[in-house]
């Protein structure tokens, strides 16, 4: 079992910064992905920005803006976001891609963190 936990939302103004973490506890083999995606209201859930194999990938719309990091030893990923814009407000959250004894890989999700950005 991996548990994806979230902390570091809020509510900012636009042009602040917000860091996200996401730490995942339980038993697993390894970590394959971590990545981070995000759900405005009436909008489609979308890929934020994902780490893996220590290459970074950025949606468009936040290249330049965020940053993906992962500490390996402690099972936690970042998302450092930095001139925030009212249309980055979301629920965001937390996906891992962990594999279990056997090689079987998983996917699991944490519950969210609110980012919502005031002008």
């Amino acid at each position: 079992q991996v548990q994806p936990v979230e902390s570091g939302g809020g509510l900012v103004q636009a042009g602040g910064s917000l860091r996200l973490s996401c730490v995942a506890s339980g038993s697993f083999l390894r970590i394959d992905a971590m990545g981070w995606y995000r759900q405005a209201p009436g909008k489609q859930r979308e890929l934020v920005a994902i780490i893996s194999g220590g290459i970074p990938n950025y949606v468009d719309s936040v290249e330049g803006r965020f940053t993906i990091s992962r500490d390996s030893a402690k099972n936690t990923v970042y998302l450092q976001m930095n001139s925030l814009k009212a249309e980055d407000t979301a629920g965001y959250y937390c996906r891992i891609t962990a594999r279990r004894e056997g090689g079987n890989s998983y996917e699991y999700w944490g519950r969210g963190t609110k980012v919502t950005v005031s002008s």
